[in-house]
Order: C-alpha cells, then sequence, then structure tokens
C-alpha cells in the first residue's frame, strides 16, 4: 500500500468482529508457555521469531519461558503487505548457528502453513537437529499446505476468516490490535 487510506484502515478495525480478546489471547500463551517449558526446559533451544507476524506473540511468550533459551530471527513471507500469498520471499534466513541444535519457530498463524513447512523444510535440511513449532493461531479450514500439518504448540483455534491483532496484519496494519479480529466479510 504506498498511499494508505488511513480512513478506510480504520473503518476495518471499527467494522471487525472481534474473535479473541487481548485476556484470551494472554491465557493462551501463559497456557502454551508452561506446555514449551515442559518441553523444552533441558533441551538448550534456540528460539526463532518468524517476522514481522511473530513479533508480538514472541515477546508475550519469551518473557514466561522458565528456562535458558538462545533467540533469533528470520524473515520469510508470501503475502508482504497483501492479503493473497504468493512465492515465499527470504528477506533474511537465520543468522545464528543452528546446527544440531532444538529449533523453537515461532509465528503469528498457522493458515495454510506453505511458509511455516518451508522454514522448518530449510532448517532441518541446514541441520537442526530437531524443528518445534509454535503459533498463536492455527486456523481452521481443510486447505493445509500438507494434509497432516499440526503445530507443536497451539495458542488459540480461529474460524476461517481473514485475521488480524496480536501480530497478524491487515495490509501491513493493525499488528498492535488488542485481540484477535476478523475482517467483516471476509
Amino acid at each position: 500500500m504506498s498511499n494508505p487510506d488511513l480512513q478506510e484502515i480504520r473503518k476495518i478495525y471499527q467494522e471487525a468482529d472481534q474473535l479473541c480478546s487481548a485476556e484470551q489471547v494472554d491465557t493462551a500463551i501463559t497456557e502454551m508457555s508452561v506446555k514449551i517449558s515442559e518441553r523444552l526446559q533441558d533441551a538448550n533451544p534456540l528460539a526463532l521469531c518468524v517476522m514481522n507476524g511473530g513479533l508480538i506473540f514472541s515477546g508475550k511468550l519469551l518473557a514466561q519461558l522458565d528456562f535458558p533459551l538462545q533467540l533469533g530471527y528470520l524473515h520469510a513471507t508470501r503475502y508482504g503487505d497483501k492479503t493473497v500469498g504468493t512465492e515465499l520471499d527470504w528477506k533474511v534466513r537465520p543468522l545464528v548457528d543452528f546446527k544440531d541444535r532444538t529449533l523453537l519457530i515461532l509465528d503469528d498463524i498457522l493458515d495454510e502453513g506453505h511458509t511455516l513447512a518451508a522454514i522448518v523444510d530449510y532448517c532441518l535440511q541446514e541441520g537442526a537437529k530437531e524443528v518445534l513449532t509454535a503459533v498463536l493461531i492455527d486456523k481452521q479450514h481443510d486447505r493445509k499446505a500438507r494434509p497432516d500439518m499440526k503445530c507443536d504448540f497451539i495458542g488459540l483455534e480461529v474460524e476461517d476468516r481473514f485475521v488480524f491483532g496480536a501480530g497478524m496484519d491487515y495490509q501491513g496494519y493493525w499488528r498492535n490490535a488488542p485481540g484477535i479480529f476478523a475482517v467483516k466479510g471476509l
């Protein structure tokens, strides 16, 4: 969006349906932190935040993990500021050596999962010992990139609508919206 109509962007938020409150998001993240801590407390993991969507989720989750870990990031996208995915575009590959390490990939949403599947495949091909995935949202539909695709840790499940908030965006905006919202009519 080169010249966004901010009035239209505001209207999207004002008319959106709230699917999950900020409190529900925070509760889900706390519950995930317990499960992740139980699983990884002795693993010496490297957590990788998928930018930009995973930033808010990662920040809230990492502060609740009570074990030593290292943190890195990567930036791969199929969407950019668009609402429809295209080919995978690696903006930044992981900059931390992860050979023979357990990785925890932190992302905002599992929708169809093409991006997340490509990230997991890349990390395994580059020598990761194990790759686990954690997402705030799992969108419920039957269009996953792989028929058996599931994340290891899931915060919330939402219906198959265009969602934003808590790190997810609408045309590059509203990642900062409290809670999870669905665009009216989408």
